[in-house]
């Protein structure tokens, strides 16, 4: 959206009020289903928000992009935090290397964030991960306290330990994914 003052300047506004509220309700329907025994809850809110951010995004490519990419990345750090022991997960299956729906929809929904309401940390890689390394850890302690969605098996320390090193790293990889996809696209097109 464009960033002009007036009717634009208000509907960029609002599209980031938009984008910041919907991930918000990704987040609580996420951690609330999956501590209520609905896990289906918060894939399903995720969907909605998705089909409805990516139908108004300015940037439509480049948020699909952010999402697969932020999913793999999903998969692989809540995977590891799971087959290792240190987080059990509220729906997760028996194999544990494997995040459950609602984690993932999690990312998805944290992906499309990173163009609009969080942009000004694509430039800002040491900020990116100040933002991994202390936001991490606050949603998983979140999630574990209000609706029991996460469970530290080994010690909550040693739990959010992890966590800040996995999303200190995340949040500048996927900036740095981003910018790389960007540029060879553009590289593709001239």
């Amino acid at each position: 959206m464009p960033d002009e003052p007036g009717v634009n300047g208000d509907l960029a506004m609002q599209w980031l009020v938009f984008n910041v509220l919907g991930f918000q309700a990704v987040w609580w329907a996420c951690v609330i289903g999956a501590g209520k025994g609905w896990p289906w809850a918060g894939p399903v809110v995720a969907m909605l928000y998705a089909v409805v951010h990516l139908h108004f995004s300015p940037t439509r490519r480049r948020d699909l992009r952010l999402v697969a990419s932020a999913v793999a990345i999903g998969l692989v750090l809540d995977g590891a935090l799971g087959a290792s022991g240190l987080l059990t997960y509220a729906g997760a299956s028996e194999l544990r290397l494997i995040a459950p729906p609602w984690i993932l929809a999690l990312w998805a929904g944290f992906a499309l964030t990173l163009t609009h309401s969080m942009a000004a940390l694509a430039s800002r890689p040491w900020a990116a991960a100040a933002l991994g390394v202390l936001g991490g850890p606050l949603a998983y302690a979140s999630a574990a306290s209000v609706a029991g969605a996460v469970r530290f098996e080994y010690g909550m320390v040693e739990g959010l330990m992890a966590i800040a090193i996995g999303w200190g790293v995340a949040i500048p990889l996927l900036y740095g994914i981003d910018k790389q996809l960007t540029k060879n696209e553009q590289e593709a097109i001239a």
